[in-house]
């Protein structure tokens, strides 16, 4: 086995890292990444920033993407490539989201963690009935309470999420628009 042990030295460590993705059941971290290389996490790190930065380079030119949520990563069909997926495999297309769906999902992405009563507050409205669909969408997780009154749930987006909307990380939200002294001006 003393041959075998490093082979991972014959190939790229991004290669490497590629291939554990590809087989991995879910979303990896780093370290553990590294830990099955037997590498140290910041280089598992590095590699991955490589073959991110790879598949970006690649855009359209490649099916894949790398998605990195919350600390995890995993390999993921390019968003462009679904409806031929769905095709190849008899999924029926993926369910359309309520435009409350949406917005709890926009209040959600920018603003997380977010509670019930704070999604409430930006949309007018109660927001169990939504919260209760994307949960079970999976599109987002309950991470845990907040310290203020009543201790309400903490909600995130998901993997799920960026998967939906084709987004490798959250940094790939659309900016927010700025307020102007045009919305100021219809009070």
């Amino acid at each position: 086995m003393s041959d075998n042990s490093h082979s991972h030295l014959e190939l790229e460590i991004t290669a490497c890292l590629e291939a554990l993705l590809f087989v991995a059941t879910g979303p990896a971290t780093a370290s553990q990444l590294a830990s099955a290389l037997e590498i140290s996490t910041r280089e598992a790190e590095a590699g991955l920033a490589e073959l991110e930065a790879r598949y970006l380079q690649a855009n359209s030119a490649s099916g894949l993407r790398l998605e990195r949520h919350h600390g995890r990563y995993q390999l993921i069909t390019h968003p462009v490539t679904a409806p031929y997926i769905e095709r190849f495999l008899g999924l029926e297309a993926s369910s359309r989201l309520s435009r409350a769906a949406l917005e709890a999902l926009a209040i959600i992405a920018y603003q997380e963690p977010a509670t019930r009563p704070f999604i409430e507050s930006i949309r007018g409205v109660n927001s169990d009935g939504v919260l209760k669909s994307l949960l079970g969408k999976g599109l987002i997780q309950e991470v845990g309470r907040a310290e203020s009154p009543g201790r309400p749930i903490l909600y995130t987006t998901t993997a799920d999420f960026l998967q939906h909307f084709g987004l490798s990380s959250l940094a790939e939200l659309p900016p927010l628009p700025n307020k102007t002294s045009d919305d100021e001006s219809v009070n």
